[in-house]
Formats: structure tokens, C-alpha cells, sequence
């Protein structure tokens, strides 16, 4: 099956979102491959203004994400594949996790779509909490799942990427494939940078993620392409309460708390003892 027809499956069953799927009905490219493709240059250099009207639109984008979600208090984003099933293990824990966010006081936002999204929407408002999700346009059809409150549409990711950020007091990222992947390294990014402070970011499924955090300290580390203080707020768990409780302290200006349970604060117990640095989470308090 081509990775398309694969992608498209997945929003099976799903409200067809009419709105945003004008290049799906219309058999025209997105605005997005639009904007990063460019056009020659053609006779009376008429693409400037397509370019030009391309600008307001982006705007109208940022203002309509801005109106949308400005009254919105202490939210948290929560990203993860679209091709997670009901059944997986991680549909219940993103569903959990949501929850208790939402018991909190917490709004949730996603992408919107199927899977860990529509799991960690679910979660939100069978709790009683704000359920956002922010969708994007893509080549096939993508629906929005039916636990959404407040549902966003987006043809530009870097319009969606803001609003994430901007309206989230921190991520939770479970499994997922190269979209999680740039949710995950953008908000790094924006760490390393200093472009955010206090947000934590928290990666669910420790089995999962083992790999790239390897390959992280023993690669990207080891070769000082990035310092360890990069790593400070980013926190590996496999537990639910713990998940929430690092957004909740996070959020109460109690970051050292996370700190103290992030990647950072293990490599440097590693480094201080020799020992193999303690990633349960139990421990980390201890003498405090």
C-alpha cells in the first residue's frame, strides 16, 4: 500500500472535516506545498502578488489561531502517532494522562486527528476539561475526531507549531513517528535557545524512546553538539502521575522539581558516581 493510501486509512470513520480539505476535493496542491514550492518566474512577475496575497493569509491564520485560543488558561500539548488503534496500550495511557490534566485544571490541545490525539481528546472532555484540537491540511483527507470542543483549522504548520507552543505550558510526547519527532525537537530547540523557559518536555514510553536518547548522550553529547544543560527539563517516564504531576509542579514554579527528574540530572549522577544513573523516578528527591 503506498504511504499515502497507509496515511489516509488511518482518518477511517472519521467526520470528514469539509473545510479544511479543499486540495483533497479540488485536486489542487496545499497551501503548504504552495508556499515552500517555488514558482518560476513567468511573464509581468505576477507570482509577487500570489506571494503577496499568500502573506495575508498566513495572518488571517495567526490571527484566527490568536482570537480562538487567547482566553484559553494553563493548557498542556500532547502529541503522538495517528496510527495508534483503540487497543493499543498507549490509547488508554494518553487517554489517562488527559484526565487527570484535565481534573487539574488543565486544557488539552492536539493535533486534532486519530490515535494519541483522539485518545488524549477523549480523556479531556470525558473529564469535564477543554478538549482543542488544531488540524492541518494534508494531501489526503484528515478528519477530526469527535472528542474536540474547540476544533482549529491550519493549512500552514508553522501557524499550528505556534499556537502549540504559545498556548501550552509544557508537551507530553508519546510514540509517534516524524511528526511527533519535529514537535519534540522543535520545542528542544526552543529550549536550547531560551526562546521558552519553565516548559517541560516529557516523553511516555520509556521502551520506546530508549533508542534516541542513547543516541543522544552517546552520539550528539559525546561530540558536544549539544550540553547537557539542554537536556534539563526533558523527562522520560512510563508513569501516568508522574507525567501530570511534572506539568503541575512545572506550572506552580516548582521546575527544579522536574529538573531534578530530567535527562540532565541523570547524566549528571552518572557522571558524579560512575553509577548507572536511576530513570524510575522514585528516587529523585531524596535528600532534599
Amino acid at each position: 500500500m503506498a504511504n499515502t493510501d497507509a496515511l489516509a486509512a488511518i482518518n477511517v470513520g472519521l467526520p470528514a472535516n469539509e473545510a479544511l480539505n479543499q486540495s483533497k476535493r479540488l485536486g489542487r496542491a496545499t497551501e503548504d506545498e504552495k508556499l515552500l514550492n517555488r514558482e518560476p518566474s513567468r511573464p509581468g512577475a505576477d507570482f509577487i502578488h500570489t506571494d503577496a496575497w499568500r502573506v495575508l493569509r498566513i495572518q488571517g491564520e495567526f490571527v484566527g489561531g490568536f482570537d480562538a485560543l487567547a482566553e484559553v488558561d494553563a493548557a498542556v500539548a500532547i502529541f503522538g502517532s495517528a496510527r495508534v488503534k483503540p487497543e493499543d496500550p498507549m490509547y488508554a495511557q494518553a487517554t489517562e494522562v488527559a484526565r487527570r490534566l484535565a481534573k487539574a485544571g488543565f486544557a488539552v490541545i492536539t493535533g486534532g486527528g486519530p490515535g494519541i490525539m483522539e485518545a488524549a481528546n477523549k480523556g479531556a472532555k470525558e473529564a469535564g476539561g477543554l478538549s482543542i484540537g488544531c488540524n492541518i491540511e494534508l494531501p489526503f483527507e484528515q478528519g477530526s475526531n469527535s472528542y474536540v470542543d474547540v476544533a482549529l483549522n491550519f493549512r500552514y504548520f508553522f501557524v499550528r507549531k505556534t499556537m502549540f507552543v504559545k498556548y501550552s505550558e509544557g508537551f507530553i510526547i508519546f510514540p509517534g513517528g516524524f511528526g511527533t519527532l519535529d514537535e519534540l525537537f522543535e520545542a528542544l530547540t526552543l529550549i536550547q535557545t531560551r526562546k521558552i523557559q519553565n516548559f517541560p518536555v516529557i516523553l511516555f514510553g520509556r521502551a520506546y524512546w530508549q533508542g534516541l536518547l542513547d543516541w543522544i548522550k552517546g552520539t550528539v553529547l559525546a561530540e558536544g553538539k549539544v550540553s547537557v544543560e539542554d537536556l534539563d527539563l526533558l523527562v522520560v517516564t512510563d508513569d501516568v502521575q508522574e507525567a501530570c504531576d511534572t506539568i503541575v509542579n512545572c506550572y506552580q514554579n516548582r521546575c527544579w522539581e522536574a529538573s531534578e527528574r530530567s535527562e540532565a540530572a541523570a547524566l549528571a549522577h552518572e557522571q558524579k558516581s560512575g553509577a548507572k544513573p536511576d530513570t524510575t523516578g522514585t528516587t529523585q528527591n531524596e535528600g532534599r
